[in-house]
């Protein structure tokens, strides 16, 4: 195969933008880590997006203990500790905990128009 010339003042276009560069400053533009045939100036190159790697990359996140030790008495380890995000204060309405508190709910009639 022959040489090729150095080319140090040939001048080439941007494939992206049509602007013109020194020919030793387009660089190849690269998409899913393969050369995608354009080569662009240096300042619109676009990086490779991790995003289209899918499956190239571990995304391994284990969730579950191997060999778990959970609490043997089960009132203590089903129990909240530190939770208690209203009751346990005397109010204006006497004194109140979540023994003696209730949650009371109303659904009304709700119309919908569509034009």
């Amino acid at each position: 195969m022959g040489n090729y010339a150095k080319g140090k003042y040939a001048y080439g276009i941007c494939d992206r933008t049509g602007f013109r560069y020194k020919l030793k400053d387009l660089k190849n533009q690269i998409i899913d880590q393969r050369r995608s045939g354009l080569l662009v100036g240096y300042d619109v190159l676009d990086k490779d997006q991790p995003q289209y790697q899918i499956g190239r990359i571990n995304v391994n996140d284990p969730q579950a203990l191997r060999h778990p030790r959970p609490q043997k008495d089960l009132e203590i380890s089903r129990g909240t500790y530190a939770w208690n995000p209203i009751g346990g204060w005397n109010s204006a309405y006497g004194p109140s905990n979540l023994n003696n508190m209730f949650m009371k709910g109303k659904i009304g009639k709700l119309t919908i128009t569509i034009s």
